[in-house]
C-alpha cells in the first residue's frame, strides 16, 4: 500500500485539534455560515433584512443564532436609541476575518462539483 505523506501544517505547534474544534463550533449550525455570508455581501444589516435574505429561518432561530455569534465575537449588535428600536448587525474583526475560509469552502465546493461530472 502506498502511504500518502501527511501535512506538516496540520502538526504545526501553534494548531491544535481543540482550536479546530473550537472554531467550528463557532460556526456550527445551519445557519450561521448563512448569517456571516450575508454579513459579508452588505453591513450593517437589520434583523427583518436578514430575516428576509435568509427565507427560510424562523425568527426565533435567528436571534438564537445571532446571538451565539455575537456571545462568539464574530457579529456585533448595534443598538440605536430611537422609537421604534432600531438594531443592526455587523461582522466584527474575527468575524471578516472569516472570509478567507468562506472563499476555501466556496472553492473546494465547485471543485467537487466539477470532479463529480
Amino acid at each position: 500500500m502506498e502511504q500518502r505523506e501527511i501535512s506538516t501544517r496540520t502538526s504545526a505547534p501553534d494548531c491544535s485539534i481543540s482550536r479546530v474544534e473550537h472554531a467550528l463550533g463557532v460556526i456550527r449550525g445551519r445557519w450561521k455560515l448563512l448569517i456571516i455570508h450575508h454579513l459579508l455581501v452588505r453591513q450593517p444589516r437589520r434583523f427583518s433584512d436578514l430575516e428576509r435574505a435568509i427565507g427560510q429561518v424562523t425568527q426565533k432561530m435567528l436571534s438564537r443564532q445571532l446571538r451565539a455569534l455575537e456571545a462568539d465575537g464574530v457579529v456585533r449588535r448595534i443598538v440605536y436609541n430611537e422609537v421604534p428600536p432600531h438594531v443592526e448587525y455587523e461582522l466584527t474583526p474575527a468575524g471578516r476575518a472569516l472570509v478567507s475560509a468562506l472563499d476555501a469552502l466556496h472553492d473546494w465546493t465547485v471543485q467537487s462539483c466539477h470532479a463529480e461530472t
